[in-house]
């Protein structure tokens, strides 16, 4: 209240100075017309004075009066048509008091839009400070979880065939808790389905056995499992997996966009500006960070400083990508029996050839896809796919590359 206080006194006095201003200066002098009209009838009054004191003729006093006379009346003329012009400056008074408005006016809806009414100075060591506390505040996973985020994930609908064979890989890992390529699949697949927290569980187990070896990857992918089953809200546990994955990968995209995303709520945008910005430049259009730091980095970028920020040109991106197997999905397999494993992958395979004779894909997709029909012993259908994929990527001889490397593999080479 105090603050509307001030701001409406000082509103007033400019205000007043800005009127004070502006009609001070239609207070203009008298117009050079009115001086002659004066003039002539001291004039006037000198021809009578002289007559009677007797040194000027009547004659010539006659001629003399009707001269000054008549200039009398010209200058009367003038002065009425100048004060006319001044009556005309009522308008520019106006216009003057609409500009004063519009610019006290105009200060006030600017504040109100980027300003923080009521909020104290800070000092940037204050700030910092603040910003310490607001991590080491952090909530814990399961409070996270109990109050989760607004982040909202639509998981695909799983077909009966594919639940069936989720339970069953549930079965094995749950018979074989050592086996950390069953975990690693069971992880990546329960988050694909949404489930995050058993996600998180059997990632967590996955970092537990890999231990030293556990790679920046590992750990990223485990904090995003954290913050998805958070609903978007990174919890302490989170935020130091965060700085164990990028420890290792400082490069792990997953681990940096978390880092600036977590910088940003924490009252430190100057670091979250400077991790997104260089993110989103070595980044690719389609990697899943893309699309969330051009949403958010403007706004960073304003709390940071950088008035004068643009994003980055949006590259022409690539067709959508969608999962497929990789060679780590159908060794992770193993944890199934073998008629279920051969299920599985087959149908993560069928899902990315359709996908990829709908919509298109990159060159690794279309190798990924041929390298998996080979492990499928489909060799004619693994040879039709490189057939077909050399036409689409006729010409560039970095795909060409690795999709005979993906063919040498699957035993199609031609």
């Amino acid at each position: 209240m105090f603050f509307w206080v001030i701001s409406a006194i000082l509103s007033l006095v400019v205000a007043a100075l800005l009127g004070r201003s502006l009609l001070s200066r239609d207070r203009t002098e008298p117009p050079a017309e009115a001086l002659d009209v004066a003039l002539y009838r001291d004039q006037l009054a000198e021809i009578d004075r002289d007559v009677a004191r007797g040194t000027l003729p009547e004659d010539e006093a006659a001629r003399t009066r009707t001269e000054v006379s008549r200039r009398l009346l010209a200058a009367d003329a003038a002065t009425r048509a100048a004060g006319a012009r001044g009556t005309a400056k009522g308008p520019g008074r106006i216009a003057a008091g609409l500009v004063t408005l519009l610019v006290i006016g105009g200060a006030f809806a600017l504040y109100l839009r980027i300003g923080q009414p009521g909020y104290p100075d800070l000092p940037r060591s204050e700030r910092i400070s603040h910003a310490q506390d607001l991590l080491q505040g952090l909530p814990t996973q399961a409070e996270a979880e109990a109050n989760p985020g607004e982040m909202i994930f639509s998981p695909p609908e799983a077909s009966a065939e594919f639940a069936e064979l989720m339970q069953k890989l549930r079965s094995a890992v749950e018979e074989r808790p050592e086996d950390i390529r069953g975990l690693r699949l069971l992880a990546r697949n329960e988050a694909a389905l949404g489930n995050f927290t058993e996600a998180a569980r059997a990632q967590a187990r996955v970092l537990e056995l890999a231990g030293g070896a556990a790679s920046g990857q590992d750990h990223a992918d485990y904090a995003d499992m954290l913050i998805l089953a958070a609903g978007g809200r990174i919890s302490a546990e989170a935020a130091q997996t965060l700085q164990v994955a990028l420890h290792k990968d400082p490069r792990n995209g997953i681990a940096t966009y978390y880092s600036g995303l977590l910088m940003a709520r924490t009252g430190r945008p100057d670091i979250a500006f400077r991790l997104w910005d260089g993110l989103l430049r070595s980044s690719p259009e389609d990697a899943p960070w893309t699309p969330l730091i051009r949403a958010q980095i403007d706004q960073v970028a304003d709390l940071a400083g950088e008035t004068s920020y643009s994003q980055p040109p949006v590259a022409t991106p690539p067709a959508a990508t969608a999962p497929g197997p990789s060679a780590e999905d159908i060794e992770a397999a193993g944890a199934l029996s073998d008629e279920d494993r051969q299920q599985m992958i087959r149908g993560m395979v069928d899902g990315l050839a359709d996908r990829l004779a709908r919509e298109g894909g990159t060159a690794e997709e279309w190798a990924r896809l041929i390298a998996a029909l080979g492990v499928l012993g489909e060799s004619d259908r693994a040879g039709a796919i490189y057939v077909e994929s050399q036409q689409v990527f006729a010409g560039d001889a970095a795909a060409l590359g690795l999709l005979a490397s993906a063919a040498e593999q699957a035993g199609v080479s031609q």
